[in-house]
């Protein structure tokens, strides 16, 4: 058959189209310069380009090809090596990408919510802290934050960074002082990859594979594969507003610049009731932000009228404008943390009821009135008026916010930021979270233990290492011993420990009562370093506290025994005391314990309002402040109970 030039050319055409066609290859970007690979493992390496196109990957000096799927996906597997670097990888296929400054040595993943995510700028001795960041041979990737419906394959941006004080400061604290521990100890290179999210729960951390089994989460992933992520926002708002019934377009409080709803003598009788101080979402509204209106009515007595004074309102969420008597007093805008405290000019007060008005902007998360009830009060002279309590309280513009969060369904963290990592080499996890599933710590012990599987099972790497920090002391300490769902949660934590190659970190003695994110992150890094130690690397040092063995009654009082006491039990106190303890008979009720270290590994442990024990309870509290039992190693007594009765969130 002739071939005619306009034919030639046509063919000459579609396959100059096809080859100018042909995708560059492209990798992950932890696949990136001033990567740590880990040594002593297959290391595999993977990416994208067109389908059928021969890639090769070469890293030290030896050559591995292969070619992509249909799908245009290639993987290779290289042979494990030894710490050492820095080394250079050369991958080939219609393009070229040279990796330079590659260390092999050991790789983390770090992550969990808000106490993994807490920044190193805001731990203790933080600018010391970061001046001495230094460390070359550390390297740090964050992972960006990103919500997904379906497990994805690659993440949307991320480097490597050389740990220095340029790098050091916004990434997570605990990781951070868990690495260098682990590098001043081991001397090799260390990997951290940071994917966390503060305020998240574990079952979005979760594969699908893993929640569709569970039947307490079975029905909302089964709902989250029906969401159409476009009407998404418009189905949430409506569903908002059809419940809370508000439809306003510009703050009803308001008319124009007088503040209708603050006035002394306004009729709020139709406003409902919420309890203060309380976020508002804790109150049925859900969901909702915008501007919300507080009014409470006090009675002042002949020697506080007139007189100056002070009001103060704890913490609101996020902006406040408060009114007393009708009169503006004060107002902050955008300090979530800050104390609210402001002066009542003389003349404002009278004798009898007067009122106070709170209007509080709510631009994200929670928001409202909240903190310690014991500082929310008006102050005149030796006089003060309480404030915590019962509020009337009324919308006056509901903002709704329409995105879907990392809790509005089950895995959805897990899809966009573990999934994609998948199966990046790695010697194992520290994991810090369960803040965001205190309330439901019964589940937790399913949930947690699942989440653990799950991740290995996805991975591949066999029963990598697992470690994790208990919740530490947070609230208001128990005047008596009362139930907990932060010390169930503890106890789910523990119960963790009984799958292989896992470790806790204590950091019952490190909290703040009044802050949910303690600022001591040294402690906890180098607890969860002194695991890893033991777990992963084999290290015959003690690296968990006393933990419960045993308990003998003898007469009235219980005979406790502890492993993992190092050379004997000590105690925190001057006097020799250990505190903390609690004991209980056969009604149930518990009462303050006298205990006292008999051996090495024992404790004693009675009360005088208890004449025939049956149980014992330590450290069991949402904040059990006074805790101090610890291991000759100085390592914290884990909190425990050695009953089984129906707790708080079962």
């Amino acid at each position: 058959m002739k071939t005619t030039p306009t034919k030639l050319m046509l063919v000459i055409l579609i396959l100059l189209s096809a080859f100018w066609t042909k995708a560059d290859v492209t990798l992950p970007p932890f696949f990136n310069c001033n990567m740590v690979l880990q040594q002593g493992i297959p290391i595999p390496v993977w990416g994208w380009a067109s389908p059928g196109e021969k890639v090769s990957v070469t890293f030290n000096n030896k050559t591995v090809t292969t070619r992509t799927g249909k799908d245009g996906k290639w993987n290779v597997t290289l042979a494990p090596m030894n710490y050492g670097g820095p080394y250079k990888m050369l991958i080939k296929g219609n393009n070229q990408r040279t990796i330079e400054n590659i260390l092999i040595g050991e790789v983390w993943v770090c992550s969990g919510q808000s106490n993994m995510e807490f920044g190193l700028a805001s731990a203790l001795q933080a600018e010391a802290e970061i001046a001495a960041s230094n460390y070359p041979e550390i390297r740090l990737f964050t992972v960006k934050k990103r919500i997904a419906k379906t497990p994805q394959e690659n993440l949307e941006e991320g480097e490597w960074w050389e740990c220095s004080p340029i790098s050091s400061p916004r990434f997570s604290a605990v990781a951070y002082f868990f690495g260098r521990a682990l590098y001043q100890k081991l001397k090799v290179p260390i990997g951290l990859i940071h994917t966390s999210w503060g305020g998240t729960v574990a079952e979005t951390w979760t594969s699908p594979e893993t929640i569709e089994k569970n039947p307490d989460f079975a029905k909302m992933l089964e709902a989250l594969r029906k969401v159409d992520l476009n009407e998404y926002a418009k189905s949430v708002e409506k569903e908002i507003r059809d419940r809370l019934q508000e439809y306003a377009t510009t703050d009803q409080g308001m008319n124009g610049e007088k503040a209708i709803w603050a006035e002394a003598e306004f009729n709020d009788q139709t406003w409902k009731t919420m309890p203060v101080p309380a976020y508002i979402e804790k109150n049925g509204l859900q969901g909702a932000d915008g501007f919300f209106w507080f009014r409470k009515d006090f009675v002042a007595d002949d020697l506080m009228a007139g007189k100056l004074a002070t009001v103060e309102l704890s913490k609101i969420n996020d902006s406040d404008i408060t009114w007393i008597n009708g009169v503006r007093v004060g107002s902050t805008e955008l300090k979530a943390e800050a104390k609210r405290v402001y002066t009542i000019p003389e003349g404002v007060l009278k004798a009898g009821k007067n009122n106070i008005t709170v209007r509080v902007e709510d631009v994200g998360g929670n928001g409202g009135m909240y903190g310690d009830p014991q500082e929310m009060k008006i102050t005149c002279g030796y006089k003060s008026i309480p404030l915590a309590g019962d509020w009337k309280y009324k919308i006056g513009l509901l903002k709704v916010n329409t995105s879907l969060g990392p809790n509005s369904y089950p895995t959805l963290l897990y899809n966009g930021m573990i999934n994609p990592l998948i199966p990046y080499g790695i010697k194992g996890v520290i994991w810090y979270q369960g803040e965001g599933n205190a309330g439901r710590a019964y589940q937790y012990r399913k949930v947690f233990s699942d989440m653990i599987l799950d991740w290995r099972k996805q991975w591949n790497q066999g029963d990598f290492p697992f470690l994790f920090v208990q919740l530490a002391n947070f609230m208001k300490p128990d005047s008596v011993p009362s139930e907990s769902s932060w010390a169930e949660l503890r106890e789910a934590q523990t119960m963790a420990l009984e799958l292989p190659k896992t470790g806790m970190a204590s950091a019952i003695d490190v909290g703040d009562a009044l802050d949910i994110h303690p600022k001591d992150k040294q402690t906890v890094g180098k607890r969860l370093a002194l695991s890893a130690l033991n777990v992963a690397y084999r290290q015959n040092i003690e690296y968990m506290g006393p933990v419960f063995k045993e308990m003998k009654i003898t007469g009235n009082k219980a005979v406790l025994t502890f492993s993992h006491v190092a050379n004997g039990l000590t105690i925190k106190d001057k006097y020799g005391y250990v505190k903390g303890f609690a004991i209980a008979g056969a009604d149930h009720k518990f009462f303050w314990a006298k205990a006292k270290v008999t051996a090495p590994d024992t404790v004693e442990v009675s009360a005088m309002e208890v004449n025939q024990p049956v149980a014992v309870r330590y450290g069991w509290a949402n904040n059990p402040d006074d805790v101090n039992l610890y291991n000759s190693v100085g390592l914290p007594a884990d909190p425990f109970r050695t009953d089984k009765w129906k707790g708080v969130t079962e």
